[in-house]
């Protein structure tokens, strides 16, 4: 119990003198998890809008594709991903880690199928093209949208099993806030683990509860 108390006063005094390394650390988890999200959403959401304004033949087995990576084994899906982007792999000189596509499509579609499709057919009626009125949906699902946004960021920064396997965990340039704890933890360096987890529930937990403060008073503004 000492040693335990003794490694979280140590983690905040890490934290608080501004270390060199955990700081690095963590500069580069978010660095790399923003670009994933903003990497996914630019033909994420595409796709989640042309699923969620459509009806067609197979529209419920691409969403139940979708649904189901969402819950993939992370270590399996850094195994896929590792042989894919490996330089011997067929994706291997585009140099890409991973995203979470399939988290943004699934919710940004559900975020748009609740939208009222009177919506889409309105903005039909006033003459707006088939895009433009799918804009019109996905403006107001925008709220939804952010959220899935949210919802990615967090399962990304806080991801293991992918960054492990595809990012090797080298120091210095691909070592992220999850890797780290796991490699410090067995090493028993519980000071620097401990402050990189406290960071890291810090950034999940503050940017989560600002989503929700923000959409709260969007929903009393209305």
């Amino acid at each position: 119990m000492t040693n335990i108390l003794d490694g979280i006063t140590k983690a905040f005094e890490l934290i608080f003198s501004g270390d060199p390394r955990v700081y690095e650390v963590t500069f580069r988890s978010l660095l790399v998890s923003g670009t994933a999200i903003l990497i996914a959403a630019l033909w994420s959401i595409p796709i989640a809008l042309f699923l969620g304004t459509r009806n067609y033949r197979g529209k419920l087995f691409i969403k139940g594709f979708f649904t189901a990576m969402i819950g993939l084994p992370t270590v399996g899906l850094g195994l896929i991903l590792f042989l894919i982007f490996s330089k011997a792999g067929p994706l291997g000189f585009l140099h890409l880690l991973y995203t979470p596509t399939p988290l943004i499509v699934i919710l940004t579609t559900r975020a748009i199928e609740d939208v009222d499709q009177e919506i889409k057919n309105l903005a039909k009626t006033l003459g707006a093209s088939e895009a433009e009125s799918s804009i019109a949906v996905l403006r107001e699902a925008s709220g939804g949208v952010f959220l899935a946004g949210i919802a990615s960021f967090n399962r990304a920064v806080a991801e293991l099993g992918v960054a492990q396997l595809v990012g090797g965990n080298i120091a210095g340039l691909t070592e992220v806030l999850t890797t780290g704890i796991a490699l410090e933890t067995a090493r028993g360096n519980l000071e620097l683990s401990i402050a990189w987890t406290i960071i890291l529930l810090a950034v999940v937990f503050g940017i989560t509860l600002a989503t929700l403060i923000i959409e709260a008073y969007k929903r009393r503004r209305k």
